[in-house]
């Protein structure tokens, strides 16, 4: 197994990618502590998590509020004595207004959302990784980052943000042996765009994401699974000499979706 006695926190892990990277961690032997708002769903995942024969736990947590971030990771160490992987993968996009109507107060919701949770759990995590001489950072960021499909400034700002900050943390983290790394993922199949484009029922879903589809090389929306394959690679030791990479789960993009075949071919 590759994460064999590994303990790992994945944020937002509740549902969509990060339920996907909680399953596949746990089926390799890993820990998983799981913090989210949806405590119904976390609990759901944990019982999966059980079921396989690992050890879970679910912890409801604002990732933007510093003590609840605090809290988690105290959590983790009295459960768990230790900490091997975290994933900041929390993060969403209220709603996109044009700039001029962009108030103050959703900007900040966004970015803290996005980009301040990971500062807050980096700051509680690493001290522990440290002492132990070893660690695996992975943060999320999005295609809206290098190549925004549309205008999301709030959203884009801070995923590019995350970019940033993986670039410098991985470079002083170096000398204690924690590699730090961002997945940047493209059109993943989740309820988010479910919610994004008003789908309801499974012909609406099928017809749209089939749609999306055609604008990727590979000719597929992602699944969050593909995503979580690229998730344990980097926190197993098949990585040990990856540090500061942008790994895109993206289908190919940003290159141009293959042309249409030739009639007949």
């Amino acid at each position: 197994m590759l994460l064999a006695n590994r303990v790992a926190i994945v944020t937002g892990g509740a549902g969509g990618i990060g339920r996907s990277i909680v399953l596949k961690f746990a089926e390799e032997g890993c820990s998983v502590a799981i913090a989210d708002v949806n405590m119904p769903e976390a609990e759901d995942t944990v019982k999966e998590i059980s079921a396989a024969g690992r050890e879970g736990l679910a912890v409801r947590c604002d990732v933007t509020d510093s003590r609840q971030v605090r809290s988690v990771v105290e959590q983790v160490i009295n459960k768990f004595g230790k900490i091997d992987i975290l994933v900041n993968n929390a993060g969403g996009m209220p709603s996109a207004p044009p700039i001029e109507e962009l108030d103050e107060e959703l900007w900040d919701r966004v970015v803290d959302l996005n980009l301040k949770s990971n500062f807050l759990f980096c700051k509680a995590v690493i001290p522990y990784m440290k002492e132990k001489n070893y660690g695996k950072i992975i943060n999320l960021s999005s295609m809206g980052a290098i190549n925004p499909p549309k205008h999301s400034i709030h959203y884009n700002s801070a995923k590019a943000g995350v970019l940033g900050f993986t670039w410098d943390l991985a470079y002083t983290l170096a000398p204690f042996n924690i590699n730090v790394n961002v997945i940047v993922p493209g059109l993943i199949q989740t309820g988010f765009y479910n919610d994004l484009a008003g789908l309801t029922s499974d012909q609406q879903k099928e017809t749209f994401f089939n749609m999306l589809g055609r604008m990727i090389p590979l000719q597929r929306i992602g699944a969050p699974e593909d995503v979580a394959g690229a998730a344990l690679y980097l926190a197993s030791d098949l990585a040990a000499y990856v540090t500061g990479t942008s790994l895109l789960v993206s289908g190919g993009l940003p290159l141009l979706p293959q042309p249409p075949k030739p009639p007949g071919k």
